[in-house]
């Protein structure tokens, strides 16, 4: 697969990056963070999901904050749904000639165990009711993706075989998805086993647009995107400051952090249009307010060294 085609940033930070941190953000807050990732040049971003308050306690103004977003016709919102209840409430934003959300992105996960603790959804049940949501969204015009969870590997049951993600991608493709990804929702992928699914995936499925969505748990994400852009995606989710994990998963961390992702990409002449010191400034905003440092690493090593 050839290398230097453009690649597509979609910024996770504002949902999958905040939701399992325990210092709260104000609703004034994410939509700075919101505002401020914009201005950096990320133009598609997730910015809330449609879950349960009690859940996930980060989450539970998500209407407040679509509704203080900027309308800007270059950039695109994603809204995050589990099941028809949360696309109900993501529709909803558009009421009333509102902007609301943009797109929807729904979950299938890979492993039956953690669906049923993650969303209450075994395997199959969680297929079915995206292949759903994906139809009802086309419906009212609004674009919709997928997501299949724990593609590479699962907290409680281990090994994920990859003909059930085959399987499961040749399924979700047939409610036609503007994309689906490959998430490594706990961070034990490789770049041996991320190139080696993907090319079965992209054999499989040669009309797909893929995505792909790393944590960084175990030092291997920045490595396994670029693996997947080299495998032909050309959709790649990232984290302002490398934020993120999932609370229903057992010492999973932080998403792969935009700043370290843009840098790699920056200098392997792969463009991206994101303004890396921005995208810095921005990680160091998020740290004074956690009061402690980012775990992405281009937030505290810089961009590459100027001459003196």
């Amino acid at each position: 697969m050839s290398t230097n085609r453009a690649v597509e940033i979609v910024e996770v930070g504002a949902r999958d990056g905040l939701q399992n941190e325990k210092v709260h953000f104000s609703t004034e807050q994410k939509v700075n963070l919101i505002n401020r990732a914009i201005e950096a040049g990320l133009k598609r971003l997730e910015v809330a999901s449609f879950v349960h308050p009690k859940l996930v306690p980060q989450m539970a103004d998500a209407e407040a904050v679509i509704a203080a977003l900027p309308d800007l016709k270059e950039v695109e919102y994603v809204g995050l749904v589990l099941n028809k209840r949360g696309y109900l409430r993501a529709l909803a934003t558009r009421e009333g000639n509102k902007r609301g959300v943009d797109e929807i992105g729904c979950v299938a996960t890979a492993s039956n165990t953690f669906g049923e603790k993650n969303q209450g959804q075994t395997r199959e049940q969680s297929v079915d009711i995206c292949k759903e949501i994906i139809k009802l969204a086309a419906r009212e015009g609004l674009k919709a993706q997928v997501t299949i969870s724990t593609a590479f590997g699962c907290p409680f049951e281990g090994e994920v075989d990859e003909d059930t993600v085959i399987e499961m991608a040749q399924s979700l493709a047939e409610a036609e998805p503007r994309e689906i990804a490959i998430a490594d929702t706990i961070g034990v992928a490789t770049p041996f086993h991320v190139s080696k699914l993907m090319a079965r995936l992209t054999d499989a499925l040669p009309q797909i647009t893929w995505r792909a969505h790393f944590h960084n748990t175990r030092n291997t994400g920045i490595a396994n995107a670029w693996a997947a852009y080299e495998a032909g995606a050309s959709v790649l989710d990232s984290s302002i400051a490398g934020l993120g994990g999932c609370p229903f998963a057992p010492r999973a961390t932080g998403n792969i952090g935009t700043e370290d992702l843009i840098y790699m990409l920056d200098r392997s002449d792969v463009v991206t249009g994101v303004d890396l010191e921005k995208a810095i400034d921005l990680s160091h905003w998020i740290e004074a307010i956690l009061g402690r440092p980012a775990p992405s690493m281009v937030a505290h090593a810089g961009g590459f060294p100027k001459p003196q």
